[in-house]
């Protein structure tokens, strides 16, 4: 059923090529973009030409990157039918190199999320992985797919494929995997990402999109007045270094308990262990298992009336709430500030440390298997 939906994405975009690009980017169709925005963004990575590519319909107005095939713009109308930018980043590409760490729009992996003491053991062998969260290794150290440039496969008005390569070894990682994402857009409003990954040695594999949203606009000072929405019955304890102890725990009666729609600011400073360890929501949302593809959480922002809906076919749901942001942090987009918890992220994924964790859900990919995942943002004006 995956391979047969990414099989079909791949058909939609196979548009009639306009130009070569070169080894490192691909072939491209001809998505619109705005020229003058293109030309200030091209760069030139790691001896890899860096462009800006864009997906485009009634409904949404979205520019991408083959840096580390991340977001850099999410347009949407709010409800007075004003074009409003819901996503954090950067006007060029070289700043979003300079600043990798936080992650903008990016994909992340190998393994999206923490694992615990950068190591984990497979089949009998343990493997040292880049440490940088501490102890720790996050969203595949700093050699991870985030900072790389992708290349891109196939370009047109409502998607594109793009396909990176990591050699056997990188990050610490065993087995050379090839992975792709499509990402295509739908009349609904919708931003699907499709994942596909493939390995020649028994590997782990946890891709994930690390956009940061703010559904009043990207520069707003706060994410606080948002009201979310999770389908999810407990939380994943973690350690004070944010490392999964293993333990579940349920959420009804906490400051988690999102089943029923909430603002965001309500209950993120109560007296909580989990919370003190965050500094706030940091935490992996056990979602309630269902079939496939399904509806996993809600968000609206009233001053906007934007309101986002997350489906996909993951166990878990990591919500960030900006802890970690600053004042002091680089300006983003038309040197507008980010400031503390101005900004949200809700990661689908596999489990933290699930490598480590036994009672977790696998993410051991062996050869001959596929590692498939789905994804969508789909936005609606209330």
């Amino acid at each position: 059923m995956k391979r047969n939906v990414f099989m079909a994405l791949l058909a939609t975009a196979s548009l009639t090529l306009a130009c070569q690009q070169g080894a490192n980017t691909g072939e491209t169709g001809d998505a619109a973009m705005d020229s003058t925005e293109q030309a200030a963004f091209n760069a030139v990575i790691d001896g890899k030409d860096v462009q800006l590519y864009t997906l485009q319909n009634d409904k949404l107005h979205i520019t991408l990157t083959n840096y580390g095939a991340r977001l850099v713009s999410l347009r949407v109308k709010d409800k007075d039918g004003k074009d409003t930018d819901v996503i954090l980043g950067y006007d060029t590409a070289n700043e979003f190199k300079q600043n990798a760490i936080n992650y903008y729009g990016a994909i992340v992996g190998r393994y999206g999320n923490r694992i615990g003491n950068a190591t984990f053991t497979l089949s009998g062998t343990t493997y040292e992985l880049e440490k940088n969260d501490g102890e720790n290794s996050l969203h595949g150290g700093t050699n991870g797919v985030y900072n790389k440039v992708w290349t891109v496969e196939q370009s047109a008005d409502t998607a594109i494929t793009l396909a990176y390569t990591s050699p056997d070894g990188e990050a610490g990682y065993p087995g050379t995997v090839t992975m792709k994402v499509t990402y295509s857009i739908t009349d609904e409003g919708g931003l699907v990402m499709d994942y596909v990954g493939t390995t020649d040695k028994e590997t782990v594999l946890n891709l994930t999109n690390h956009a940061y949203f703010n559904l009043n606009g990207e520069g707003d000072a706060t994410i606080l007045d948002h009201e979310l929405q999770i389908d999810a019955d407990a939380i994943t304890e973690v350690d004070a270094n944010l490392i999964p102890t293993g333990k579940s725990l349920p959420v009804a009666g906490t400051a988690f308990d999102f089943s029923e729609a909430q603002t965001i600011g309500s209950r993120i400073d109560a007296e909580n262990a989990q919370l003190a360890v965050g500094k706030g929501y940091d935490h992996n949302f056990e979602l309630i298992k269902g079939d496939g593809f399904r509806k996993v959480a809600t968000v609206y922002a009233p001053k906007t009336g934007i309101e986002m809906q997350i489906l996909t076919t993951e166990p878990g749901l990591q919500f960030y709430s900006g802890n970690f942001m600053t004042d002091s942090d680089p300006k983003g987009k038309g040197g507008k500030a980010y400031p503390f918890r101005s900004a949200f992220c809700l990661e689908t994924q596999h489990f933290p440390d699930a490598p480590n964790q036994p009672s977790f859900a696998s993410t051991v990919l062996k050869p001959g298997d596929q590692y498939t995942s789905k994804t969508e943002y789909r936005f609606l004006v209330k």
